[in-house]
């Protein structure tokens, strides 16, 4: 499995990167993995408010169903939509071309509380 160490992860399976005051993320490769080719994403609701752990949406592959989770808290500011009509980018590039939303969060430290790539993979 690819999970760059540049990245923290969630214990969901969610991944996160800082990009100036935003949080861009998407599902690990694990994840995609885990749940096949993806037919379709349910994404979160632009500007809604999000709380960490909370399911956002959703991404349903040819196998299964699974819910999206809030790595952390903040406002869903922007969304990929490319995935609408492509959703393989999850699968082919999870951490490039296949990032779901970016989040403005109420807290830039909370990222900090995620876990490293390591800590991650151990839990797998």
């Amino acid at each position: 499995m690819n999970h760059p160490s540049n990245l923290k992860y969630a214990a969901t399976h969610e991944w996160v990167r800082i990009e100036g005051d935003l949080v861009v993320t998407g599902i690990s490769d694990h994840a995609q993995d885990a749940l096949g080719d993806l037919v379709y994403i349910d994404f979160p609701a632009l500007d809604s408010e999000v709380t960490a752990g909370q399911a956002v949406g959703v991404v349903e592959s040819v196998k299964t169903a699974s819910d999206i989770h809030a790595p952390i808290s903040g406002v869903v500011v922007e969304l990929n939509t490319e995935l609408e009509d492509d959703p393989d980018f999850v699968n082919d590039d999870p951490y490039s071309k296949g990032w779901i939303y970016k989040i403005k969060p109420h807290d830039m430290a909370d990222v900090e509380e995620l876990l490293s790539n390591s800590d991650y993979e151990a839990g797998l």
